[in-house]
């Protein structure tokens, strides 16, 4: 029938078989292509629940299915050329060996996404994990559509496994910052946005925390990278976990003459009067005075603490509250004494004073 067909065309056989054959791919192209932007747009409509995981699998599907039953077709119906018959034999493997090995990918990598959207702490998680599973998943298809091809790996495996170890010891400063940033993605000890300080090592605001490196912006508006090996060993402070809130404390001395009770209502005065005007500077938790750590050698000494909106407030809030304080204490006549030292000298001491002069002359 096809023949019969291909002579009223008047072409030859193989020709039409050939375009037969591309016409039946084209069809399973196109209707694939609108099959996957129909499932596409449902899976837009079902986002953020479990039917957004389904649809995002099927929309996958119709292509490569498509495509085996095109081939297939072709190879069964038509009668093709040699070279084209095992050239689509070997398509019609790929793609089996496509859907076997991608859509259980694709299911898994779906769920860690959906559990990533569950629970937010998992989100870091899920990129690394995705990834792995893709690469696992694809070096398992390539080593059996090799080995269908009557490929023999046994040479790759051997030069696979000498490459290996050189690769490691010549990148293993590379590798060892790659599983670091891994176990802080999946740890979080930090996250951008975070202000940070290293023991015995820099501080800042986590910019960005990537595979090999972790930068941070100082106070000085400059960028630290840190590398994650660094990162991972190194003791760290982070001065935004749990909350950015952060209590400060600033020490204010007064001579022993002063009232401790009086001295105590001005510095709270002074901090809910600074309070309105002063950025960063909070009245809840309530601020509070104590006299710690107490008798000094020439003062009463005394702690104000307050609470600030975050590490960086804390500066403008001391220059501010040091000031007032300053003002308001010579405004009520207290005084703040710096230290002095009485010498004490003896008889001896000093009529050997009186007559050095005439010693040395």
């Amino acid at each position: 029938m096809f023949e019969d067909l291909a002579r009223m065309l008047h072409i030859s056989p193989t020709l039409f078989y050939t375009l037969a054959s591309a016409m039946l791919l084209v069809i399973a192209l196109a209707l694939g292509f609108v099959l996957n932007r129909v499932l596409h747009y449902w899976t837009k409509k079902f986002e953020n629940s479990w039917g957004e995981m389904v649809f995002s699998l099927l929309e996958s599907l119709p292509l490569p299915l498509l495509l085996l039953a095109a081939i297939y077709s072709s190879l069964e119906l038509l009668t093709l050329p040699r070279r084209f018959e095992r050239l689509g034999s070997k398509l019609i493997f790929a793609l089996v060996l496509l859907v076997i090995f991608y859509f259980p990918a694709k299911v898994l990598i779906l769920f860690l996404r959906r559990m990533g959207q569950k629970d937010p702490r998992l989100e870091r998680v899920t990129q690394p994990a995705a990834f792995i599973i893709r690469a696992l998943f694809a070096l398992l298809a390539v080593v059996i559509f090799l080995e269908n091809l009557g490929i023999s790996l046994t040479a790759v495996w051997t030069t696979l496994g000498v490459g290996s170890v050189a690769v490691a010891l010549a990148l293993q400063e590379t590798l060892s910052n790659f599983f670091a940033g891994i176990y802080l993605l999946a740890d979080r000890p930090i996250s951008p946005g975070d202000y940070i300080r290293l023991d015995g090592g820099p501080e800042g605001t986590v910019l960005s925390l990537g595979w090999r490196s972790t930068s941070l912006r100082t106070l000085a508006n400059n960028t630290v990278v840190v590398p994650n090996s660094t990162l991972a060993k190194a003791v760290i402070t982070n001065y935004s976990m749990p909350e950015p809130r952060l209590a400060i404390s600033i020490q204010v001395s007064v001579g022993y003459e002063s009232d401790p009770d009086r001295v105590e209502k001005l510095l709270l005065e002074i901090v809910r009067e600074a309070a309105p005007v002063t950025a960063g500077l909070l009245l809840s938790p309530e601020p509070s005075v104590r006299l710690i750590p107490g008798f000094g050698e020439s003062s009463l000494d005394f702690s104000l603490g307050v609470h600030v909106r975050q590490f960086t407030d804390q500066y403008l809030v001391q220059s501010e509250l040091r000031k007032r304080i300053l003002r308001r204490f010579a405004q009520e006549g207290i005084s703040m004494p710096f230290p002095t030292r009485a010498v004490v000298l003896d008889a001896a001491a000093l009529e050997a004073l009186r007559g050095s002069p005439e010693k040395s002359s």
